[in-house]
């Protein structure tokens, strides 16, 4: 008997057919791949399923990382993705990524299922940093991050002090604050 492999894209088999073993219930849909409906759907199937779509040398960050990590359900509609100053990475020619280059240590990136993604804490910094928007989503990931890292909004504050020149830390600090008071 053949075991297919977690997660299948296009790259294993033609779309297709992928397509007809989902509509046969063989397969669900995870993102831009298919996983046997046996497969539970953990980090390290969210990271394969994404890592199966990107360059090499990309981190996945902000709402993709909290997709891989499991702090929301869905991926976001498009995946923002980052590399470090010196990867020299060419962005895959999709509307679905965004890709940012970044200074950014080893210790802030973790791998799962062969993704590259930033951990917790990185995740939750960015997220407070940068979105445009801060609502009840964004502090449910937020939340769900920390406890996953099983850090506190002080080591936030830690990581935003500790980095030079890093814009946007009074918003961070003051999104994740309010964060743990509501």
């Amino acid at each position: 008997m053949t075991r297919l492999s977690p997660v299948l894209s296009a790259h294993d088999l033609p779309m297709a057919e992928l397509c007809a073993a989902r509509l046969d219930g063989e397969l669900f849909r995870l993102d831009g791949c298919f996983c046997p409906i046996d497969e539970p759907q953990v980090s390290a199937l969210r990271g394969a399923a994404l890592a199966a779509v990107v360059p090499d040398r990309v981190i996945a960050e902000q709402r993709s990382a909290a997709w891989v990590w499991g702090a929301i359900d869905q991926p976001p509609p498009r995946h923002e993705l980052c590399a470090s100053s010196g990867a020299r990475v060419r962005p895959p020619a999709s509307l679905r990524v965004a890709v940012r280059e970044v200074v950014i240590d080893e210790l802030s990136i973790a791998e799962i299922g062969g993704m590259r993604v930033t951990t917790p804490l990185r995740t939750v910094v960015d997220l407070a940093r940068f979105s445009t928007m801060f609502g009840d989503v964004e502090r449910a990931m937020v939340l769900t991050l920390m406890m996953l890292g099983e850090f506190g909004v002080e080591a936030c504050e830690a990581d935003i002090n500790g980095r030079r020149n890093l814009p946007n830390k009074k918003i961070a600090i003051a999104r994740l604050r309010a964060s743990v008071m509501t």
